[in-house]
């Protein structure tokens, strides 16, 4: 089972000892590089990352999405012919990550086509794989055209970024979250940091952005929306039952992440995260969500279900 916590949140936002980044540390700068993998030396398809420290002890799960897809997507790029962009993946949190050891990526063929190619990937430390995840790419084609339409939400500049309101929490956790995020997030219907919300409501929408100007790589934007992609989307079902992640009750962890991308984005432009959660019971909850371009065009589709139990006192 998957024990992989969303960036930055323990089971409360209290109570963790945590080192705060010196006053330089760029988080955008840091996210680029990590996404930079290695090749492993005399080994195919093989390569090797770092991981961001988390003030919970284990790594950040998009942040192994996102490496996995770099890695499956540098073996696709060296095939001949027409480029061929990431379409889908289906990814398995398998055991916790650590922060303090290199993963090494291990990419397997398993078909190249006319149109399509599939890799599997296995993110393995210590020994043991710690997520599994199949991608599929494809050369463009031309078909059907219709999408979900965008809700009408507030504009991003007119919100606070969450790095504003979680700095005002005044505990060392979320002060480390406002320091070390590489996304500015921007709630629209209010975070749930610090304090549960009056409205119950199983879904919620969420800007966010890279901060700052990447290459113009469409793999790279792809990882960067994967990686932001496992902040928050579990955040309906805690907003369905007025809890908020300061509750010390709250466990939770991701256990699979699933996506399709549609249409060309940019990650560094701002998408709107509309989530819903449609279940929770056995102690999962599941979320899905659709990302828009600001313009209204949709851009992809994310499903993911995640451990969520709250500790009996």
């Amino acid at each position: 089972m998957g024990a992989i916590l969303p960036n930055g949140v323990a089971a409360t936002l209290t109570g963790v000892n945590v080192t705060l980044p010196p006053e330089d540390f760029d988080p955008f700068h840091d996210l680029l590089d990590i996404l930079d993998l290695d090749a492993a030396p005399g080994e195919s398809g093989v390569f090797e990352g770092r991981s961001q420290p988390q003030p919970h002890g284990r790594v950040f799960g998009g942040q192994v999405v996102a490496q996995c897809l770099v890695a499956a997507g540098r073996t696709v790029a060296a095939l001949e012919g027409a480029p061929r962009l990431l379409h889908s993946l289906h990814g398995y949190f398998l055991r916790p990550g650590d922060p303090d050891s290199s993963i090494r990526y291990e990419v397997e063929e398993l078909r190249d086509g006319s149109s399509f190619s599939a890799r599997r990937v296995h993110a393995v430390q210590h020994g043991r794989p710690i997520l599994s995840m199949i991608s599929s790419f494809q050369t463009h084609d031309e078909g059907l055209e219709h999408q979900a339409m965008m809700p009408a939400v507030p504009d991003p500049e007119t919100l606070h970024s969450d790095d504003d309101e979680l700095s005002t929490l005044g505990n060392p956790v979320s002060e480390y979250m406002s320091r070390t995020r590489p996304i500015d997030i921007r709630h629209c219907q209010g975070h749930l940091y610090g304090r549960p919300r009056r409205v119950t409501a199983s879904e919620q929408s969420v800007w966010f952005r890279a901060k700052g100007d990447m290459p113009d790589d469409p793999l790279l934007h792809s990882a960067v929306l994967a990686y932001a992609s496992d902040y928050n989307l579990l955040e309906g079902a805690l907003r369905r039952h007025g809890i908020a992640w300061g509750d010390r009750r709250i466990r939770a962890a991701s256990l699979d992440h699933s996506m399709w991308f549609h249409r060309p984005f940019r990650a560094d432009e701002w998408l709107l995260y509309t989530q819903a959660s449609p279940s929770a019971q056995g102690g999962r909850a599941l979320g899905m969500g659709h990302v828009f371009r600001e313009d209204g065009v949709l851009v992809a589709t994310v499903a993911q279900e995640g451990m969520l139990r709250l500790k009996q006192s």
